[in-house]
């Protein structure tokens, strides 16, 4: 018997090869072509946007890895998800991206060859065993990878084995802040395709949307009714695309008042509001990014709908404001603005000045979207948070208040209340068009909405 190579993945609990068995593997194997990509448009897309990167940073090596496998506990990883940057030069999308790098290389008085380093397809005779025994790259383990000469078809791009690259000198995307920046500043508009997958990855959200809505009544049975909304939204997502473009947040009762709730370990109670915040990325790595607040009876009792028409006025100022050449500050401001007239009127403030309302709104009002949820974050704020909004550029509006149920300054009825409202825009040339219009917003039509699903 024979112990594999130490270069090889393999499990502590698996069996040695014979050499006889080695032997075995290595023949007698068909040959099976690589399947057709469904990523041309893609790829059709990325010599301009090396071309601007290039254009850039003349005469210096750029590189911009894919990205490395992460352990999630012992021997299993988590799922991989190519480096939105290398996803966006590359055209590249897949969970076969880990390691691979993209190197520009000066080339002539200004410009760069783009060369992709990747592991390639493994040979299946000479003894190389990877092929069935590598349990991280092995394609019996983990699936059909290209070799060089079919990725170079796929890309287009000059493609070497990982092997070769070494440790070259030059500018990191994962360490150079000035590269990140830029890289984050090339894509805060995007090109018709792209608005287009953004659509797409709306589109398949508020059907999840939809799917949740039907599920309550199985969901408010359940002791852990929001891992149930969760799940139910997953599937969804996993059906029409890559997965979610993040940890979906089904937030019931006072767990809305939570920014960021992932546990989703709750419990629905048809009394409270369900804070629903899921986005579907798409195979090309797009995603949206939506929330609905839902009322679990189906109707909003007075104090809900007096919160949720309060956060629905500010989304609509704020989306009021959005148009080319508007402070990308100016939506935020403009939805604080009826916040803070908002709770003056109800006696939580004193009055409306200042940013004491910040107390129950927390964070900002909305964001650039696209590969990430959070699109362009290394971006500079002179180019992002204060400068400008351009056409192309897609957004979030969204608004809210989270009342914290040990809040002595409000109220009891309003006290563990949250409500935000979250859609998606592109910027026009005169204005914004929301992407996300298929799910209602308003209280009469998320009521008809609700029950026309429930009675279906």
């Amino acid at each position: 018997m024979t112990d594999a190579p130490s270069r090889l993945n393999i499990g502590s609990h698996d069996l040695p090869v014979s050499p006889e068995l080695s032997r075995f593997m290595a023949g007698d194997w068909a040959g099976s072509p690589l399947p057709d990509s469904a990523q041309v448009a893609a790829y059709a897309l990325t010599p301009a946007r090396r071309a601007r990167l290039s254009a850039r940073f003349p005469g210096e090596r750029l590189i911009v890895p894919a990205g490395e496998l992460t352990v999630r506990s012992n021997d299993c990883d988590y799922r991989f998800r190519p480096h939105s940057a290398y996803a966006w030069l590359t055209g590249l999308t897949g969970e076969d991206q880990v390691g691979h790098v993209l190197v520009l290389e000066p080339s002539g008085a200004h410009g760069h060859e783009a060369v992709l380093y990747l592991r390639p397809r493994s040979p299946r005779a000479d003894g190389n065993e990877e092929f069935y025994r590598d349990r991280r790259y092995g394609e019996f383990w983990v699936g059909r990878r290209p070799d060089l000469a079919e990725a170079e078809r796929l890309t287009g791009l000059r493609c070497a084995h990982l092997d070769t690259l070494g440790s070259p000198a030059g500018r990191h995307a994962a360490t150079d802040t000035e590269l990140a920046a830029v890289l984050s500043e090339l894509r805060l508009v995007k090109d018709a395709w792209e608005v287009a997958q953004l659509q797409l990855a709306v589109d398949h959200t508020a059907a999840g949307f939809e799917d949740a809505v039907r599920a309550l009544p199985q969901a408010l049975a359940h002791p852990r009714g929001e891992r149930w909304i969760e799940g139910v939204f997953g599937l969804r997502a996993r059906a029409e695309g890559n997965g979610t473009g993040y940890d979906t947040i089904a937030a019931s009762g006072a767990h809305a008042c939570v920014l960021h709730w992932i546990r989703n370990d709750g419990r629905l109670d048809r009394d409270e509001l369900l804070l629903l915040d899921a986005g579907v990325e798409t195979d090309t790595l797009y995603t949206a990014d939506i929330t609905r607040t839902l009322p679990l009876s189906g109707r909003f009792s007075p104090v809900q709908r007096q919160v949720y028409e309060l956060v629905l006025a500010a989304q609509e100022a704020g989306m009021a404001a959005l148009r080319p050449g508007a402070s990308f500050r100016d939506f935020h401001r403009a939805g604080m603005r009826v916040i803070a007239e908002g709770l003056t009127e109800w006696g939580v403030l004193k009055n409306a000045e200042g940013d004491l309302h910040r107390r129950y709104t927390l964070c900002s009002s909305g964001h650039m979207l696209g590969l990430d949820v959070h699109d362009c974050a290394k971006a500079r704020a002179e180019t992002y948070l204060d400068g400008v909004l351009e056409e192309g550029q897609v957004l979030t509006v969204e608004p809210g208040l989270y009342l914290q149920p040990d809040d002595e300054t409000l109220p009891a009825e309003l006290r563990g209340i949250g409500v935000r409202i979250e859609d998606d825009l592109v910027i026009t040339a005169t204005g914004a068009r929301l992407m996300s219009g298929a799910l209602p917003r308003t209280v009469a039509g998320i009521e008809e909405w609700m029950g026309n699903l429930l009675e279906g």
